[in-house]
């Protein structure tokens, strides 16, 4: 064997299955997974009904919207923007479906299929008025979050109005009965695996490489020919969208209040933070920040279980956020630099001469 063929050799074996799973284990947004064992692991200690299958079935169910909510807001993240705008649309959503259903279950497809619609409006809209007229679009997010907000009040006063049909509530917490090993299967968790897999997906196809090319590098994906306008609003409609399915099954078990969803933006923020995605774009994987909003559940219910005062959870969030945008770009580059040895080499995107993004270097998908 030659000189020059051993060491090759050697380079494959120690980046081989175990040396890429390590490598991803480094990076924030392979530790999420661990976080999320250990504190399954700490809460079961503290509580041991929550080791019950059908318990934990049942919690992961209820966390199902806050997944779907943080899917949707790391398309916006990844790409380099905001979506404050979430909560307004959950609650948007959730009085649209309250007042316009009622009792009438032959309304609920239509009105359906109209919070869609008026979920993907306000999402292009955010999209257009940040990327087309230049407006940063935590200003555009803000303003619209005010916008629906103060809309939602007025029309109900502040007050819960409508109670839609028991089957569209039926969406939210409705479950599959006499299932194996976990009992029940929430139809909120099939919806979610269903999301996720077409988010993992979508960010392995040519519009996910772009996204995060978008945010890694703008500039240089523009010199390249990436429509960058219209990759980031679409981000923005995703999000929207993700949302609008947030908010529909929230009425499931939260109601018609149209304080249901007040925060969710934050929370789905810190979500995404937590799975590893770099705010300010071009790092992250999608399936983390939904394991990162099961994290951050976890971690409320143990500080419940451990008789910590609910007073602290935003104090709790706001640390997380801090710490983790603190140490996710370091990380990020200290997993990859072991895991890949190509992303060792110089980066010289930003020179001068036809400058070209490397789209899909940090796919999306996992």
């Amino acid at each position: 064997m030659s000189s020059a063929t051993a060491p090759s050799a050697l380079a494959q074996r120690s980046h081989g299955f175990l040396g890429r799973l390590g490598a991803a284990l480094l990076t924030p947004g392979g530790a999420v997974y661990v976080l999320v064992i250990v504190l399954v692991v700490a809460i079961i200690a503290a509580n041991p009904n929550f080791g019950d299958p059908g318990v934990l079935v049942r919690f992961l169910g209820r966390t199902a919207p806050i997944a779907i909510a943080a899917i949707g807001q790391y398309y916006v993240i990844v790409s380099g923007e905001f979506d404050l705008s979430m909560g307004a649309v959950v609650a948007t959503q959730v009085v649209m479906a309250g007042n316009l259903i009622g009792e009438d279950p032959d309304r609920i497809v239509p009105v359906m299929v109209l919070m869609l619609l008026v979920g993907a409006l306000v999402g292009l809209v955010n999209g257009l008025v940040s990327t087309l007229l230049r407006v940063p679009s935590f200003i555009v997010t803000l303003a619209m979050m005010l916008a629906l907000g103060g809309l939602i009040d007025y029309l109900t006063g502040g007050a819960a109005t409508g109670n839609p049909h028991e089957n569209f509530r039926e969406i939210g917490r409705g479950v599959i009965d006499g299932v194996p090993i976990i009992e029940v299967l929430p139809y909120s968790l099939i919806i979610l695996a269903v999301i996720a897999g077409a988010a993992s997906w979508l960010m392995r196809r040519p519009f996910g490489r772009t996204l995060i090319a978008a945010g890694d590098n703008p500039h240089a994906s523009h010199v390249a020919g990436a429509p960058l306008w219209w990759v980031k609003t679409r981000a923005f409609v995703l999000s929207s969208l993700s949302a609008t399915v947030a908010g529909m099954l929230l009425v499931g078990y939260a109601g018609v209040h149209p304080s249901v969803g007040e925060g969710y933006e934050f929370t789905a923020i810190t979500a995404v933070v937590l799975g590893g995605t770099v705010l300010g774009g071009g790092r992250g994987w999608v399936l983390s920040s939904a394991a990162g909003a099961f994290a951050l559940e976890f971690l409320f219910t143990l500080l419940t279980a451990l008789d910590v005062q609910s007073t602290w959870r935003d104090t709790v969030q706001g640390l997380i956020i801090i710490v983790a945008v603190a140490l996710a770009a370091r990380a990020w580059t200290v997993g990859r630099g072991r895991g890949r040895p190509e992303a060792r080499a110089p980066d010289t995107t930003d020179l001068p001469e036809t400058p070209t993004p490397s789209l899909g270097t940090n796919t999306g998908g996992n």
